[in-house]
């Protein structure tokens, strides 16, 4: 899940190197790291859960994600909204995911303790680069953006918070499809991208 950020700090780097300057460029590429940070840190969850226990599946997943990688690449240095809009519906598949398991598994969940990678991550650690990758918020009464701050108690909140991060990249990608502005709407007006509708046969030339 955190190739296609990678991906895109890739390009974004090898432009830069050659002389592209745009101010967004910058605040972009921190929030790329970021998310990629955040995905590392739900790979190293499912990993402290046995995830990785099976060479094949290993082997098959690094293998997958070196061609995916490229694949990324090569789209996003062509056309940087059909990659986003790509990650945009990954992001959504995986959050509906979360949210069928958390369903069918809570009470098996919520009797599992916090693993101490989730702890730390979300809990211990300076919340610099969570709060950087969380870009659509909500605004508080004094109209200042609100914070999310974990609370772990079982392993199923652990599973609510990985969850609810591929919903804050989900937001981010539809901004950045829609609008070319991670910021383009507030949290509440945040929809999928739709197919723009094709014009009547009658209106081609």
């Amino acid at each position: 899940a955190r190739v296609p950020y990678f991906s895109y700090l890739s390009v974004m780097h090898l432009r830069e190197t050659f002389g592209e300057r745009k101010d967004s460029n910058s605040e972009r590429m921190r929030t790329h790291y970021a998310e990629a940070d955040n995905e590392l840190h739900h790979l190293l969850i499912m990993e402290s859960l046995g995830g990785n226990s099976n060479i094949v599946d290993r082997t098959v997943a690094q293998t997958m994600a070196f061609g995916y990688y490229w694949y990324v690449i090569a789209i996003y240095a062509f056309n940087q909204p059909a990659a986003y809009h790509l990650s945009e519906l990954i992001e959504d598949h995986a959050y509906n995911t979360y949210n069928k398991f958390l369903t069918e598994y809570e009470d098996k969940l919520k009797g599992m303790p916090v693993p101490p990678i989730a702890k730390k991550y979300y809990v211990e650690d300076n919340p610099f680069l969570f709060d950087l990758f969380c870009t659509v918020k909500d605004k508080d009464e004094q109209g200042n953006f609100s914070q999310r701050r974990p609370q772990l108690e079982t392993l199923y909140d652990v599973f609510v918070n990985i969850r609810d991060d591929e919903r804050e990249h989900w937001k981010t990608l539809c901004n950045l499809v829609q609008y070319d502005d991670m910021q383009g709407v507030e949290n509440k007006m945040v929809v999928s991208t739709q197919p723009k509708p094709t014009p009547p046969a009658d209106s081609l030339p």
